[in-house]
């Protein structure tokens, strides 16, 4: 089976059971969305670990796979179970703690590491698992399904349109961003506009959760839009950096014909606080 064969499988199989577990099991604010939320988070933060290891930054799988899933853990906690908020500061700290005190004790030549490895866990903790915590908190919101699916949607399409844009179209106008020189502006347009078209869909067809206040319809769906492309495009080109910082095409192989799970979130990571802050400044869900 080809790559495109392997990538358009994981799609035509990953987006309906994505799509599925948001608007079937919506029970304690998607309590099996924010597990299967954790468990991306464990092994991206797996991968990440693997790719800062080659840069000298040791860090255990255990603990990273833990540090990985701290913040979406306490966002689920405090989303899905009533927990304080405060606990999120509480689960992050502790990690921070074990990373600057676990060596205090060791041999010398372990403690010589010690910088590098506390390095990995504080960057760990923060990438991807601070930022799929936002995914979960968006559990929170008044009619939160809508909400999640159409952010998935967002981000699936924009990964969409711009591979479906640069193969059509981006022959001679790729090489614009040095970290990713297959990327093309054709195909960074292609997805900036099927997101945006997400974004207009959404208020027009999901008129209670996608009803802004104070500005028109079409321009909140296209803002949007567009704050999410641009979170997502960001996301995924963040990543590149890293993975060729670290010699290294792929961030693991688990997913046939994407590669990693790094290079499968890293598009999600990046666009979901994006789009929970201006969800929230459009559509003013906080607000009485």
């Amino acid at each position: 089976m080809t790559k495109l064969a392997k990538r358009l499988l994981v799609f035509i199989i990953g987006v309906p059971f994505s799509a599925g577990v948001v608007l079937l099991l919506p029970y304690k604010a998607h309590l099996a969305a924010n597990i299967l939320v954790i468990l991306l988070s464990a092994f991206g933060a797996l991968e990440f670990a693997a790719l800062l290891k080659k840069k000298n930054n040791p860090l255990g799988a255990a603990e990273a796979a833990i540090l990985g899933v701290a913040a979406p853990l306490a966002a689920t906690l405090t989303v899905s179970f009533g927990a304080d908020e405060g606990i999120t500061g509480v689960v992050c700290a502790s990690g921070a703690f074990w990373l600057l005190t676990s060596r205090i004790f060791s041999p010398e030549e372990r403690v010589k590491d010690a910088l590098n490895r506390a390095a990995a866990g504080f960057a760990v903790t923060l990438y991807p698992g601070a930022f799929m915590a936002w995914i979960i908190r968006m559990g929170s919101l008044p009619r939160a399904s809508p909400v999640i699916l159409v952010f998935l949607l967002m981000v699936v399409a924009n990964d969409s349109g711009a591979w479906a844009a640069g193969v059509l179209f981006g022959r001679g106008n790729r090489g614009v961003v040095p970290v990713s020189p297959n990327k093309s502006v054709a195909g960074f347009i292609g997805g900036f506009a099927c997101t945006m078209a997400i974004g207009l869909c959404a208020v027009i067809f999901l008129p209670e959760p996608f009803a802004p206040r104070g500005v028109a319809p079409p321009v909140a769906g296209l803002a949007l839009g567009f704050i999410a492309a641009l979170g997502a495009t960001l996301g995924d080109l963040g990543e590149s950096a890293l993975k060729r910082s670290a010699d290294t095409k792929d961030s693991g192989a688990l997913i046939p014909g994407r590669g990693g799970v790094l290079d499968s979130i890293d598009s999600f990571c990046l666009a979901a606080p994006v789009y929970y802050i201006v969800y929230g400044l459009l559509f003013s869900p906080f607000l009485p």
